[in-house]
């Protein structure tokens, strides 16, 4: 590892390490909402309620790829951190090149099923007769064509975050997420292509390749200069990659499929209001991403630090990191929760000139928004259990957010309050867990991580 890199781990001023690290991450965080708001955003422009609902319908299985993308993404990072502060840098190459190709497997492996089992699938996602056509063509190219370009792309992305080139990862992520937005007009709207929601999905397809390019050329051009690997020849199973890789990131794995079980539940109690209810319920659930995406990237981009020093001993050094990175996330949800309070109908507009689609939309937003700084804490603490390879941790969180709080509170609030009580079911999981984070951290900080939870 070069001395600039080893400089920013061990002795830059905090303040400065982060923003090395974060910043990065952060700016392709806010492309990836754009991004992910793009589709929206240009289906919408159609004024077609069943191609909004499309979109909506679908990303129940893109989140699905974030159960293989945090499987081998964050399990590999958390491991390739921890591994460069103890200087194994053999680990390090032997964890990349593992979880490169059983990423690769994995989404080849979804891409078939889910294509041979396409009829079951759509009635699955809550598709009728009417949303079923235009769903499906969306799915063609996003997970048909599209399931192992997704993957790759956020994996070798945090790979190469992973030993500190968060710069490198941020250009590799918003390159695609660029073209994505270049992309989407001319495939969606009827003056060009006109291909609705199938043209948005060959939109993603198409950005995602060219981000899998950007990585590729990376590891090239860097050659020996990186720890990162994809070589077939150091690919194996060796027991204590398996375990780590696989402590970390099997427990966040499931926090996804637990998402995508949520958004699913979500969707289909949304939809016996109607395709415009669950347009509005897709269009609010975007916006209110920006937050989370904001959140998520200072989390991811502190990792490598905090793995870096945890291993290294130098915990006055990663506790310093996590209370300065505490801070700032939490003056930020806030901030971000007074914008989207206040402007919510006016974003939901932007995505879809439609009143009924904005008079459902605006007070689920409001709802929505609430939980933002709750969320924030967090998203922080999960990053930190993730970091220092404490998957056990994360695990319960992921129980605890859909299982035991948010999924019945769906259920509950829907009833007490039609529809828009479910604007409020993630906000009272997020504060539950806040708590919890705050607990758990304390631990972390007075050096009892490894005591058991439970007596």
């Amino acid at each position: 590892m070069d001395s600039k890199k080893l400089a920013m781990f061990e002795s830059d001023p905090i303040p400065v390490a982060v923003m090395k690290l974060s910043v990065p991450t952060v700016l392709s965080t806010l492309v990836m909402v754009l991004y992910n708001l793009a589709d929206t955003y240009f289906v919408g422009l159609l004024k077609d309620s069943v191609q909004s609902s499309a979109v909506t319908l679908a990303a129940p299985v893109l989140l699905a790829f974030n159960a293989v993308n945090n499987l081998f993404a964050v399990g590999s990072a958390s491991l390739m951190s921890r591994s460069l502060g103890k200087k194994d840098y053999e680990t390090v190459k032997r964890t990349a090149s593992f979880s490169f190709w059983c990423a690769l497997f994995c989404s080849l492996l979804i891409s078939l099923f889910c294509t041979v089992f396409r009829s079951p699938l759509l009635n699955l996602l809550g598709a009728d007769a009417s949303t079923a056509g235009a769903t499906g063509g969306y799915l063609l190219w996003t997970l048909t064509c599209g399931a192992a370009p997704a993957i790759l792309n956020v994996v070798l992305a945090n790979m190469v975050r992973a030993e500190g080139a968060s710069a490198h990862a941020g250009i590799g992520v918003m390159s695609g997420c660029i073209l994505n937005i270049i992309l989407d007009p001319f495939f969606v709207l009827p003056r060009f292509l006109g291909m609705g929601a199938a043209g948005a999905g060959l939109a993603t397809f198409l950005s995602n390749s060219f981000a899998c390019l950007y990585f590729f050329g990376y590891l090239l051009f860097k050659g020996k200069d990186t720890c990162v690997s994809v070589s077939p020849r150091l690919f194996g199973f060796r027991r204590h990659i398996v375990k780590e890789v696989f402590g970390v990131g099997v427990p966040s794995s499931i926090q996804n499929l637990l998402n995508v079980t949520g958004t699913v539940i979500l969707n289909n109690f949304t939809a016996a209001f109607g395709p415009d209810a669950v347009s509005a319920m897709g269009i609010a659930h975007k916006v209110n991403m920006l937050p989370m995406y904001i959140c998520m990237g200072v989390s991811q981009g502190i990792m490598p630090l905090v793995s870096y020093n945890y291993t290294s001993g130098n915990r006055k050094r990663m506790k310093d990191a996590i209370t300065f990175v505490t801070k700032i996330t939490v003056v930020l949800a806030l901030a971000m929760t007074a914008v989207l309070f206040t402007f919510s109908s006016g974003l939901i507009r932007a995505f879809m000139d439609s009143d009924p689609v904005v008079a459902y939309g605006g007070p689920l937003l409001r709802r929505m928004s609430i939980g933002v700084t709750f969320l924030a804490v967090d998203f922080l603490a999960v990053g930190v259990f993730q970091s220092i390879g404490k998957g056990s941790y994360s695990l319960i969180f992921a129980i605890l957010r859909k299982v035991v709080l948010e999924i019945p509170a769906i259920i509950l609030l829907n009833c007490l309050m039609p529809l828009y009580g479910m604007g409020y079911a993630a906000v009272v999981s997020e504060f539950v867990l806040a708590i919890a984070a705050i607990l758990l951290l304390r631990r972390i900080y007075a050096g009892r991580e490894n005591e058991p939870l439970f007596r």
